[in-house]
Parts: structure tokens; C-alpha cells; sequence
């Protein structure tokens, strides 16, 4: 199992109404979307990557507001905190206590207006958009927490940058300064170049030979 790691959505956080009790919920991640740069890859979250948490009953799954251990909302071991998988990602509903009524207010006036999830990865791949940019497709994951949260985080891209250095035998520190410089697609060669033939959508493998390029910093395989 893997560092956490957070990731935030877009979606507004909404307040929502159930008969007397008002609760917190939206979407603390969206499938097939592709993510911001998070350091030199982008990430997608698969439509399954949930299934293994909610297979087991969505063990010992908390909402925290800014992910504070200060500020526990709901679990779901107690039913104050339900998540759903629809087409469209993780969905969340948390009742949160009378002691963060002010959370609801934050969340009425629009001052708090994103959610996000913290995880665990437990499988992973790794490919490249259609423009060629690193990307990480997270397949299966532990889902720890969800949480609304009025400033996300910068993402730590660590976990991932690890996942990529394990994927392709390479050193974690080559691996991390190639993120700084931008030069990700260094690990990732075209293996599908046709010659004579009508242009088709290009795929994306690596291997031994990407590492070594990379190893011996030649020239960027794209050039």
C-alpha cells in the first residue's frame, strides 16, 4: 500500500436538504476526467477505482472538513456519512454535528465550494494523453476521507512519482528531476510508427529501451 495522497474536484459542494436535517454532499471525484498537471503527469481516475472500497463496505471512511483530524464531520462506520458510485464519480452525503453548524453556513454562502478525497493507491497505470503528456490511471484505490474544502491543497505529486519510478525500474530521484524539468515523456517511446500506411490514433508503451535512454540522457525519443 502507497502513501495518502488528495486529489480535489471542481464540482461545487452543495447543502442539501433531507426532511428536518440539512447535510453537506457532491462529488469528491469524477471519473474519466483528466486531471490538472499534477507535477509532470496528469491522472484519470478509472470508473472501478472504487469498487474494492465498496465492495468491503466502505471500511472506516470519514468526512473531514479540510481533511483536519479537528474537524470530523461523519463516518461511516456511525451512517452520518453515506457514499454512492454512480456514472459519474464518488458521490457524498455527511450530516455533520450541531458543533459545525458554522461549516453549513460556510457552505450555504458559497465560501466553501469544493470537495476532495484522500487515498491509497493499490493498483495503477501508466500511458500517455493523445498529446503525448504522462498520464497515470488510477485503478484501483483505498478511499480514506472525502472532504469539503474551501482552499485545495497543492497536490504532492511524491506518491505518483513513486508509482512511475516502480512501473519503470528507474531511480526515484532521476524520476523526480525529470518532473521538475518538464521531461516526463522521456520514459515513454512510440512503438507503433508505420510507414506508407493511412495515419492511425498513435499508442504509448515503455520498456527497457525507454530506460535506457533515459538512463544514458540521450536525446528526447519525440525529437
Amino acid at each position: 500500500m502507497t502513501d495518502t495522497e488528495r486529489r480535489y474536484t471542481k464540482v461545487p459542494v452543495e447543502l442539501r436538504a433531507q426532511t428536518d436535517k440539512k447535510t453537506i454532499g457532491g462529488y469528491a471525484a469524477k471519473f474519466n476526467r483528466q486531471s490538472s498537471n499534477l507535477g509532470g503527469f496528469v491522472e484519470v481516475v478509472d470508473a472501478g477505482a472504487f469498487n474494492a472500497s465498496r465492495g468491503d463496505g466502505w471500511p472506516d471512511v470519514i468526512a473531514r472538513y479540510n481533511h483536519d483530524d479537528n474537524m470530523l464531520l461523519g463516518s461511516t462506520g456511525s451512517g452520518t456519512l453515506r457514499l454512492m458510485v454512480d456514472g459519474t464519480g464518488l458521490d457524498y452525503e455527511v450530516d455533520p454535528p450541531k458543533a459545525r453548524a458554522d461549516i453549513l453556513e460556510l457552505v450555504q454562502r458559497g465560501d466553501v465550494r469544493k470537495s476532495s478525497f484522500a487515498f491509497r493507491t493499490i493498483e495503477d497505470e501508466w500511458g500517455t494523453t493523445d498529446q503525448g503528456f504522462p498520464m497515470r490511471t488510477l485503478l484501483r484505490v483505498q478511499l480514506v476521507d472525502v472532504a469539503p474544502v474551501n482552499i485545495p491543497a497543492y497536490p504532492d505529486s511524491t506518491a505518483g512519482l513513486r508509482s512511475l519510478a516502480r512501473h519503470m525500474g528507474a531511480d526515484f530521484e532521476e524520476v523526480r528531476k525529470l518532473a521538475d524539468e518538464d521531461e516526463l515523456r522521456r520514459f515513454f517511446v512510440r512503438t507503433d510508427r508505420t510507414t506508407g500506411k493511412p495515419k492511425v490514433q498513435e499508442k504509448t508503451s515503455y520498456g527497457a529501451a525507454a530506460r535506457m535512454q533515459l538512463l544514458a540522457r540521450k536525446s528526447d525519443p519525440y525529437a
